[in-house]
């Protein structure tokens, strides 16, 4: 049975605040009296996480905007801001003008959506085109109030390190790589498997992030359509989990920390040779292998492929507390850093992908090489995995269930702790003491 109103919202604050988790058309835009309702100049604050590329978007509107001033935050992941903003929701006050909400933890959102403004009262609907028409309704509440401007989606495709294929004997050219991955899981892993075989090391950097693709990728996740948790006694699921737990065991994950990976140097010292790269994760590999000391010549390429077709892993919304004394000015800066000019300016700093049809035509006609992939058309490559693409139902403690049912066992699993039946069963386990069945 889905929580009520009532009992999700008491059981998502005190999760969020218990749990720290790991864990990514009508323009209103510059000019007129974008600094607030009565024209004073105002300060609007804003929460991202993970690498959002507003940086020099924040300059610009300032720009255009004297009276203007931004001040940003912004939290390392998603899951640290999902602890963030609940902390805050219950506190009553704290949160920014504009907040950004990760896909992962909508659902959780959408139980407290009372707390956020409604944005067709800022004209949000004569917009409803520019987006593909899933992020707009997954921005949608259940009374018909829309809650957030779609920013990215997250299209994948796989990062591969060219030099360690080529140790193995593997071809290295993109379109080579793209035809041999092509396929299910299972070519994923036996193709794997022939790497491991001729190197000695692992294939992919660890089990959590393929889990969670391979999760997204099914119909329905870890909730049905209709709310309905979907985890205990799921046979696809658990068939999913068991062809994962077969690779970790044959050597194939190199059993990284999810998002650190000792600080950017597996990244160059041949641990691992592959990664599932939804769009963002091109930012976060960049900002990893810069931490690690590397450069443009790193590698890594970027190859159009993804085991078992498309799937859509993350993209963000922004959104505006009831709390916010700027709610204007607020809706004006997050209107047109969705617009689809900055969306394409918010991929070529952060390597996302825009949620906005006209700046997915414009990356897609543009292909600009990716210097620090090996000159691969990213944008290009990530508009072909975007086809076809219809994002997965999120229920409310969906990311909870990832990164807190699931990672604890899968962290076991990849350092030989667990077998994968054990593995399962903690997870189960986990499921029914964290979260509200």
């Amino acid at each position: 049975m889905r929580l009520s109103r009532r009992t999700s919202v008491a059981a998502a604050i005190a999760g969020a605040a218990s749990i720290a988790l790991l864990a990514s058309g009508c323009s209103t835009g510059g000019g007129d009296d974008a600094s607030g309702e009565a024209g004073e100049d105002v300060t609007l604050t804003v929460t991202t996480f993970g690498t959002f590329g507003y940086d020099d978007l924040y300059k610009e509107y300032e720009e255009l905007n004297p009276g203007v001033t931004i001040k940003a935050t912004n939290i390392d992941t998603g899951g640290n801001a999902r602890t963030d903003a609940f902390t805050k929701i219950a506190a009553g006050s704290g949160l920014s003008d504009i907040v950004a909400i990760e896909e992962g933890w909508l659902g959780a959102i959408m139980d407290v959506s009372d707390q956020f403004v409604d944005l067709t009262e800022y004209g949000i609907a004569d917009r409803k085109g520019d987006w593909v028409e899933w992020k707009y309704d997954q921005a949608t509440d259940p009374e018909g109030r829309v809650i957030g401007y779609g920013t990215d989606i997250g299209p994948s495709g796989i990062c591969y390190n060219a030099d360690a294929f080529a140790a193995a004997g593997l071809p290295t050219d993109r379109d080579e790589v793209a035809t041999l991955l092509d396929g299910d899981w299972e070519n994923y892993f036996d193709v794997g498997r022939q790497y491991q075989a001729a190197t000695g090391k692992a294939w992919m950097d660890h089990s959590g992030f393929v889990w969670n693709a391979m999760v997204n990728q099914l119909p329905e996740g870890y909730y049905t359509s209709d709310g309905e948790l979907n985890v205990e006694g799921n046979t696809e699921l658990q068939g999913r989990f068991e062809l994962l737990g077969s690779a970790v065991g044959d050597g194939l994950s190199a059993a990284q920390t999810a998002w650190d990976w000792n600080g950017g140097k597996s990244f160059l010292d041949g641990t691992f040779a592959t990664l599932v790269c939804p769009g963002w994760m091109l930012g976060v590999a960049k900002g990893q292998i810069e931490a690690g000391g590397g450069d443009a010549d790193n590698g890594w390429d970027f190859a159009d492929v993804f085991p078992g077709g498309p799937t859509n892993w993350g993209g963000a919304f922004l959104s505006i507390p009831e709390t916010s004394q700027h709610k204007e000015a607020a809706a004006k800066l997050a209107d047109w850093l969705t617009q689809p000019e900055q969306q394409v300016k918010q991929s070529a700093a952060a390597g996302n992908f825009p949620s906005t049809l006209n700046a997915q035509e414009t990356l897609a006609a543009e292909a600009t090489p990716n210097e620090f992939f090996n000159d691969a058309p990213t944008g290009a490559i990530l508009a072909e995995r975007a086809v076809g693409i219809k994002a997965q139902y999120k229920g409310a403690d969906d990311s909870v269930i990832q990164e807190n049912v699931f990672g604890p066992p899968l962290q076991k699993l990849d350092r030989g702790e667990a077998t994968t039946q054990q593995a399962w069963d903690e997870a189960i386990s986990l499921l029914n003491s964290l979260v509200k069945q």
